[in-house]
């Protein structure tokens, strides 16, 4: 937590003082109406909420991999990881630190916590709307990133 505290400080401080872009529209696999994501930030589709503000939403994943496992979405739909340059420097911050506060929320800040962002086909992204899975509250895996057997 000691080491997490002066990011933030450096992000929220590099959020105050760039030039916020102009939001560009990203190509996206599929249109921002017939997103889930979308669709659960307009309030169209259920979610178990756990957190909410200005520019993030997390909400529990559907098929949980680990005891805890939630997801923190921007509210404008971007499709990935490679578009975060879309969102505006505060909605950037604002996904790093909704990450921490449900991992604190939860109970899994101080034994450990994961969080991991798919971003393209290869990478086996589901959801093309940006989230991030936070994962923990058991052990978990040291390797993440092994190669299915059938693929080496």
């Amino acid at each position: 937590m000691r080491r997490l505290l002066p990011l933030l400080a450096t992000l929220a401080l590099a959020a105050a003082q760039a030039p916020v872009p102009a939001p560009v529209a990203a190509p996206a696999q599929k249109p921002a109406a017939q997103c889930v994501f979308c669709k659960i930030v307009a309030g169209t589709a259920p979610s178990k909420k756990v957190y909410e503000n200005d520019h993030v939403l997390a909400f529990w994943d559907i098929r949980p991999r680990a005891k805890v496992h939630l997801l923190v979405i921007p509210k404008q739909h971007v499709a990935s990881l490679k578009e975060l340059d879309d969102l505006p420097v505060a909605t950037r911050a604002a996904l790093l630190s909704a990450c921490v506060k449900v991992a604190r929320d939860q109970g899994i800040l101080d034994e450990g916590f994961r969080v991991i962002s798919n971003a393209g086909k290869d990478a086996s992204q589901s959801v093309f709307h940006l989230h991030f899975h936070v994962v923990g509250g058991e052990k978990l895996r040291e390797d993440a990133i092994t190669k299915d057997p059938a693929i080496r």
